[in-house]
């Protein structure tokens, strides 16, 4: 396995960091993209076991860090799901720049809705996976903040986040605000590539409603439910199985 750390510009003259990784064969055929979730970076434990079982059978992976996270440029707070979907757009511009004509879309939760989002506005995608995304922001944070939470927000311009390593950042209201343009229901309609979801059944932070509902607007859509598994697939039983399921639906498709 090869792998050359590169970066990119968001198209506002922020660079953001990526990895590109590929097998021993063809350095300029299949690849995908790996899109990480809220508060995470590039590499996780999720996108480094696809990495590895891709680039066995030659499909190269580019995993990066989204605006304000990792290594990428950026300030935190102010992020939304509109940059990151413009980051994942900006990722598929720079990669067929460089050759790249057969690409795939992985995203995870906050990753997930931006991939979402971002499939819905190119044609340059073969193929969409999905892992536990939020389809709709709004419903989720009005469930974990309330209504009044969401007002204190809203008068305070920021709430402090609290991620799940216990790690507290700043996040505007911004982001809540972008909410309305960015809900995976409304462009579910657009996206006609194959594309799976895998989602936990016992989901603490993105209901699995969400991801049903996304799936049965979705053209071309199949959906794989891991009993048992929370949202972040903490079993390593879970953790495989998810693994699994999206490593054997990209190289089906690769192979037709």
């Amino acid at each position: 396995m090869k792998e050359e750390k590169l970066y990119f510009d968001n198209g506002n003259g922020v660079k953001l960091w990526g990895i590109l990784s590929h097998g021993t064969g063809r350095t300029q055929g299949p690849l995908i993209i790996l899109c990480h979730g809220f508060t995470t970076q590039k590499n996780n434990s999720t996108n480094l076991a696809l990495t590895e079982i891709l680039n066995r059978k030659d499909i190269s992976t580019f995993r990066f860090d989204f605006f304000g996270h990792g290594e990428s440029g950026g300030k935190f707070e102010h992020i939304t799901i509109s940059e990151g979907a413009n980051d994942i757009l900006s990722a598929i511009a720079f990669l067929k720049g460089r050759g790249y004509s057969k690409l795939g879309l992985f995203g995870s939760s906050f990753g997930g809705i931006c991939s979402l989002m971002a499939a819905s506005k190119t044609d340059d995608l073969f193929l969409l996976v999905l892992k536990a995304p939020v389809s709709d922001y709004r419903a989720k944070r009005r469930e974990s903040m309330g209504e009044e939470g969401i007002k204190k927000w809203k008068e305070d311009g920021y709430y402090i986040h609290i991620n799940s390593k216990g790690e507290r950042s700043r996040l505007n209201y911004s982001f809540y605000e972008d909410f309305d343009t960015n809900i995976a229901y409304d462009i579910a309609k657009d996206i006609t590539i194959p594309t799976l979801i895998v989602h936990g059944d016992q989901d603490e932070s993105v209901p699995i409603g969400q991801s049903r509902k996304t799936a049965s607007l979705l053209p071309d859509c199949q959906m794989v439910i891991v009993a048992g598994a929370d949202h972040r697939f903490t079993n390593p039983k879970h953790f495989q199985e998810m693994i699994m399921a999206i490593s054997n639906f990209i190289l089906k498709k690769f192979k037709k």
